[in-house]
């Protein structure tokens, strides 16, 4: 027999020890989150403070006032001041190379108007958590935990993998560039290294510039991926004699509504990109195929940054669209061919088991294993109407109603080959 006082201390001794075993659990996994959503505070903390480093904070007033006023001077002021403090040295070689550098400006400021206001409209309006759908994570399965856990972990890799390339190369241009030209200002006495300030003030504004683009192209990466845990957990939910239509289709609709919410919430950022990209790339190729001057890293650096940085961050977008909505579509196939399972061993007499191999066309495959038997409980009627409702129900992200799938992507390529093709035809025929 135990004693009350050793029964108490061996309770207390469980209390002591439980906090210390659930400090090794990740947050998104621990029993308190479905109680407390606010811990989640944790899971994103780099993402907080890369917005505090970013002066992206609007979580108060002042954060907010010194958000609108980094933007107003990086992003607008500091190249203006890059522009028109600039003296051109006397080489045909030096005028392309300013005449490049002030048109990649308009693009540059162009997106990070685009990317800045996005996300001041999302903070103001939703917030990080809500913006990420992490709020109804408690009702998801723990597969689709560990997912978010480790998609948030390594969120940030694909921010890293696109700008750290690209500043090495821009700070190496720069270096090179502030080295031949000469910075005047009126008002200004010639013992002061204008140069050097301007040289700092600029490579900073196109930190900021290029860090507030990828920043929202990573969210939206992010947000299609963490979809994408929600659409496996969902594809789970077909295995089994187990198997309920009308939990499935719960399912469902909540996922829809997620989508449908992120359509509505990155479409403006996804087609006004798509116009200045475009716009910038033409342009560009128009300048560069007008200079009679041989092309060199000195006069075309900046065009290379700045193309490969637009193309990287806006094809992050379009892949992460296009392979949630891919996943999408291909649950009627799942759907049909569970229903079918299903009608096949309720129809026999004995236990019939089928399995299942689905593999996407993508570099990620997954199996699928169906079983089940004659006891299953969906009627015929149920699981054809199920299978009717995600037939007409399979989108995944649209813009205006288009599904921004590979079907869509070939015509926006297409689009954008037509018009290289014609401004060569140009080019050829004025030449």
């Amino acid at each position: 027999m135990m004693s009350p006082k050793t029964s108490n201390a061996t309770h207390m001794e469980n209390q002591v020890s439980e906090p210390n075993q659930l400090a090794n659990v990740p947050l998104l996994l621990q029993p308190s989150y479905a109680r407390s959503k606010s811990l989640l505070y944790d899971e994103l903390r780099n993402f907080r403070i890369s917005l505090k480093w970013c002066a992206l904070d609007h979580s108060s007033r002042i954060g907010k006032f010194i958000s609108y006023l980094t933007f107003l001077f990086l992003a607008i002021v500091v190249p203006l001041l890059g522009c028109f403090s600039i003296k051109v040295p006397s080489s045909a070689e030096a005028d392309d190379h300013i005449s490049f550098n002030k048109w990649v400006q308009f693009p540059e400021s162009g997106l990070a108007l685009l990317g800045f206001f996005t996300l001041s409209r999302f903070f103001s309006k939703y917030g990080l958590r809500q913006l990420l759908f992490l709020d109804g994570l408690q009702d998801d399965s723990l597969f689709v935990r560990r997912g978010y856990t480790r998609e948030l972990d390594k969120s940030f890799r694909y921010l890293a993998c696109i700008l750290l390339p690209s500043f090495f190369v821009e700070l190496a241009h720069k270096i090179i560039f502030f080295s031949t030209v000469k910075v005047t200002l009126p008002h200004i006495s010639s013992g002061v290294p204008l140069n050097s300030i301007v040289f700092v003030l600029v490579l900073s504004s196109w930190v900021y510039r290029t860090g507030v683009f990828l920043l929202v192209c990573v969210l939206f990466r992010l947000t299609c991926e963490l979809q994408i845990l929600r659409f496996e957990g969902f594809h789970k939910m077909f295995e089994g004699c187990e198997s309920d239509a009308g939990v499935i289709f719960r399912e469902h609709v909540r996922i829809r509504k997620q989508l449908s919410a992120t359509s509505h919430r990155y479409r403006f950022f996804i087609i006004a990109s798509l116009v200045v990209i475009t716009v910038s790339q033409l342009g560009t190729l128009i300048l560069v195929l007008a200079t009679k001057s041989d092309k060199s890293f000195f006069n075309s650096g900046d065009l290379v940054v700045c193309s490969a940085v637009e193309l990287s961050g806006f094809f992050l977008c379009l892949l992460g669209a296009a392979r949630i909505t891919h996943r999408a579509q291909g649950i009627a196939s799942i759907a049909t061919r569970w229903h079918m399972t299903v009608t096949c061993a309720s129809s026999g007499s004995d236990q019939w088991k089928e399995q299942t191999e689905c593999r996407d066309s993508d570099s990620d495959s997954s199996d699928i294993f169906i079983t089940v038997s004659s006891q299953d409980q969906s009627s015929f009627q149920t699981r054809q109407a199920l299978v009717a409702y995600l037939q007409h129900n399979n989108g995944g992200i649209t813009l205006f109603g288009f599904a921004l799938d590979r079907g869509l992507l070939h015509t926006i390529f297409a689009f954008e080959f037509s018009l290289v093709l014609w401004i060569l035809s140009k080019v050829v025929v004025l030449s």
